[in-house]
């Protein structure tokens, strides 16, 4: 069996905090695996570690057979990462967006012309490809963010969320978007938090909580293991609780403030 994400011991610390736990899973080639867990579980932190983002503080891991410390640089090679955070200009037009990321990863000007045109009319956005991005819809500008990390054809792509806020037709759209990439042999890993949507679209999952990997399985095994007629759902608060998770990432606020009068004075 080849993999194509391989991780040992992957540990990231914060301090005290043990944000990713001693970690181990594969992920095999031509797959979509789904990496499920709470707010703040780790999801996030070890893709960053996975895409070279985040040195880890123990522990290893290796991405298109390269380690993703010693070989960072071929790393960024084979992957595209597309994160909740739209990574887009306003002010330029999808044309130029694909261009400039294209020119960033040495995309030769020859085939860089074609790709974009090959990518815009694969996600409907052909004809405005000279509109700026700013008066794009939330859903026109998410399908541009997942296309932008296809420019340089990585083999393996990285989904932090990539439905979140679409409204359900534009949420398909990702999804069968998604499926098609898949076929096309890109390994793909996916974060979401929409079960339904880990469920359709994984062939392996694994939930993460507080740092660590407490579950993986194909979905349909996962559903078995809780129940008959058990959904994914039920399968992630079993596993996880049901006590909310949201824990904000600056806390500075939650700090006694001093109270002041009018005008400012204390």
């Amino acid at each position: 069996m080849a993999y194509t994400i391989e991780t040992e011991n992957l540990t990231k610390r914060f301090g005290e905090l043990n944000a990713v736990d001693h970690v181990s899973f594969k992920v095999e080639d031509g797959e979509i695996f789904g990496l499920l867990g709470p707010n703040g579980a780790g999801k996030t932190t070890a893709i960053k570690m996975l895409c070279t983002l985040l040195l880890p503080s123990e522990g290893s891991a290796k991405v298109g057979g390269y380690d993703v410390v010693k070989d960072a640089d071929q790393v960024r090679k084979m992957i595209g990462v597309v994160t909740e955070k739209l990574i887009m200009y306003d002010l330029l037009t999808p044309i130029e967006n694909l261009k400039m990321f294209g020119k960033l990863y040495g995309v030769p000007s020859s085939e860089l012309n074609k790709k974009i045109e090959e990518l815009l009319r694969l996600v409907e956005l052909w004809d405005w490809r000279k509109s700026l991005v700013g008066n794009f819809s939330s859903g026109m500008r998410q399908r541009l963010n997942v296309i932008r990390a296809l420019v340089h054809n990585p083999k393996i792509l990285f989904l932090d969320e990539p439905t979140v806020g679409l409204d359900p037709t534009t949420a398909r759209k990702i999804r069968d978007l998604i499926k098609q990439l898949n076929k096309e042999g890109i390994t793909i890993l996916l974060t979401t938090h929409y079960m339904e949507e880990a469920d359709k679209l994984s062939n392996r999952i694994g939930i993460i909580d507080q740092g660590k990997i407490i579950a993986l399985d194909t979905p349909a095994a996962l559903k078995a293991s809780v129940g008959e007629n058990a959904t994914l759902e039920d399968v992630f608060i079993k596993l996880t609780g049901e006590k909310m998770r949201d824990t904000p990432k600056n806390t500075s606020f939650l700090r006694p403030r001093r109270r002041f009068g009018f005008g400012g004075h204390p």
